[in-house]
């Protein structure tokens, strides 16, 4: 639950900050006619329309198991996440990208940019602010595990969404930074186009980042090596148990997997002996491994009788 809230609050605070910088760079970019800062506005826009939806996945995930969905809806916070990468493509990246080759072919000259730097420096600061939250939900999340390989790993957008959003808009705001300042400097208006179609650029490859990850969750990634290691080595530990198949496991959540696990005990067993492992395997590896909300076990004796329970 800590987590959740944690992850709640930097979706909070991308949507708070992003709704008032791009209102901020709209107003800076009508005065001045930089791209950049109109570039900027646009991805601020959209920045706070994903935060929505990211915040409506998680919402919706939370809905309790019914007829209709016997398994929950937590793979809704995935398929809102796939939307959000989507609109970051088409609109945060085609639009900036659009906007950076249509000023370069009608360059027009920048006015005083005090406008500009005004706004950028507001906006630094409050998504720097947005950035801090979104990077104190997400150590909580990896741990002591490197910074990285942990973005690669995370199954939950609902962080991972919002921290590559939050630094892309950092480096956004510092290339706009550039292109106005070294436009205005060098008065060369072209500098400014150029600067608005990198930002462009890089939202394109966060949307590639971010597709490709959600992607993997929706059509039915399971987990990691390491905690498919983790459940062999605990299967086996029991002395009932004389061979464990590969595990297989299937992400519908961030903090909701489900496990089916095949089983050969040892053919001296009774069926009570082996329906009293399973109980040990199911509480064991649910006091490691509390994510998997529903354990299958299929388990066979020398009669080759299956017994299937589930929790």
């Amino acid at each position: 639950m800590g987590n959740n809230s944690e992850s709640k609050t930097a979706i909070y605070g991308a949507i708070g900050a992003n709704i008032a910088i791009a209102i901020s760079k709209f107003v800076a970019a009508y005065f001045t006619g930089s791209s950049a800062m109109l570039s900027e506005g646009i991805h601020s826009l959209v920045d706070s329309g994903n935060g929505g939806l990211i915040l409506l996945g998680v919402n919706r995930a939370q809905k309790p198991a019914d007829a209709r969905y016997p398994f929950g809806r937590s793979k809704e916070l995935y398929f809102w996440s796939l939307i959000v990468a989507v609109l970051v493509f088409a609109v945060g990246g085609g639009m900036s990208f659009y906007e950076g080759i249509s000023h370069m072919q009608h360059p027009s000259p920048l006015t005083d940019p005090t406008w500009n730097y005004v706004v950028l420096g507001l906006a630094i600061v409050f998504e720097s602010t947005s950035c801090y939250l979104a990077l104190k939900a997400f150590n909580r999340e990896r741990g002591n595990a490197p910074f990285w390989s942990s973005i690669v790993r995370s199954k939950d957008p609902s962080v991972f969404a919002i921290l590559m959003e939050d630094m892309a808009a950092l480096l956004g705001l510092a290339i706009a930074l550039f292109g106005v300042y070294f436009g205005h400097s060098l008065n060369n208006p072209y500098l400014d186009g150029a600067a608005s179609i990198l930002i462009g650029i890089m939202l394109v490859g966060v949307a590639i980042f971010l597709i490709y990850k959600t992607k993997g969750l929706l059509v039915g990634e399971g987990v990691d090596d390491e905690t498919i290691a983790t459940l062999e080595k605990l299967a086996c530990a029991d002395d009932t148990v004389r061979q464990v198949r590969r595990p297989l496991t299937l992400h519908l959540g961030p903090r909701d997997v489900v496990l089916a696990l095949d089983i050969d005990f040892h053919d001296n067993l009774s069926a009570g002996e082996v329906e009293q492992a399973i109980v040990r395997l199911q509480s064991a590896i649910k006091a490691q491994h509390p994510e998997f909300k529903r354990i299958f076990i299929e388990a066979k004796s020398i009669t080759e009788v299956a017994h299937k329970t589930s929790v």
